[in-house]
C-alpha cells in the first residue's frame, strides 16, 4: 500500500471514530510524525479527506476536521431518506432473497454483538455494512450506489455518536432486520416503510440526545 494510502486510511478511520473531533487541525508535520509518513503523502492524504468533506481548509489554521451540526444532521439525512428509501425498494424487486433472509436472521441476533469488551461496536458496526453493501449490489445502479457510499462517509460519524446507548442500537438492529425482512419478502413498499421509519427514529435520536456532544469543543 502507498504512504498516501496508509495516511488517508488512517485519517480517516481516527476522524469516522472521533479520535479527531471536529475542528481539530491536522497540521503536516505533526501528523507525519505521528503516522511515520513523509509530508507529501500526508498532503495527499489531506486533499482526499477534503474532497470528502472530512477536512477543510482553515486560512492561517491550516486544515482541519470538519464540523457535525443539527443543520449538517438535517440535510444529510433529507438526503439519505431519498437515497435509501428509494434504495431499499429496488433491492426488494431486485435483490436475492436468500441473501436478505440470512442478514435478517443476523440482525435478529446483533444484540449478542454489543458487549461490553467492544466499546466502539465494531462487530454491530460490520454487519449494518453487510446489509448497506447488500443494498448497494441488489439495487444494480452504479450511480445510486456511489450516491450512497459518498453520503454514507459522513452517516458513519454521526453512527458513532450512538456507540454508548445500547438501548438505541438494540432498536436500530430491529429496525434494520425488519428492513431486510421486507426486502427478502420482496415487498418495495413494506421496505420503503420500514427505512422510513428507521431514519426517522435515528435523526430523533441524534437531535434529541447528542446535541451537547456535538457542540463540545475539540
Amino acid at each position: 500500500m502507498r504512504a498516501s494510502d496508509r495516511a488517508y486510511n488512517a485519517l480517516r478511520e481516527d476522524i469516522i471514530e472521533w479520535r479527531l473531533r471536529p475542528g481539530t487541525v491536522l497540521a503536516e508535520v505533526e501528523q507525519s510524525e505521528r503516522l511515520g509518513v513523509s509530508r507529501t503523502p500526508i498532503r495527499e492524504a489531506l486533499g482526499r479527506l477534503t474532497a470528502e468533506g472530512l477536512t477543510t481548509a482553515a486560512g492561517g489554521r491550516g486544515v482541519v476536521v470538519t464540523d457535525i451540526s443539527l443543520e449538517s444532521i438535517d440535510e444529510l439525512f433529507e438526503l439519505r431518506e431519498t437515497l435509501e428509501v428509494r434504495a431499499a425498494a429496488l433491492a426488494a424487486q431486485r435483490g436475492e432473497p436468500g441473501i436478505f433472509a440470512e442478514l435478517h436472521t443476523q440482525l435478529l441476533l446483533a444484540p449478542e454483538l454489543l458487549r461490553d469488551d467492544d466499546p466502539a461496536r465494531h462487530e454491530y458496526y460490520a454487519l449494518v455494512g453487510r446489509l448497506d453493501d447488500a443494498i448497494d449490489a441488489a439495487v444494480s445502479n452504479s450511480y445510486l450506489a456511489q450516491a450512497m457510499r459518498s453520503l454514507r462517509v459522513h452517516l458513519v460519524r454521526v453512527r458513532r455518536l450512538a456507540a454508548d446507548d445500547t438501548a438505541r442500537l438494540h432498536a436500530a438492529a430491529a429496525e434494520h432486520a425488519a428492513i431486510a425482512e421486507a426486502i427478502a419478502a420482496g415487498k418495495p413498499r413494506l421496505a420503503e416503510a420500514a427505512t422510513t421509519v428507521h431514519l426517522h427514529r435515528s435523526l430523533t435520536h441524534v437531535k434529541a440526545t447528542h446535541t451537547t456532544a456535538l457542540k463540545q469543543p475539540a
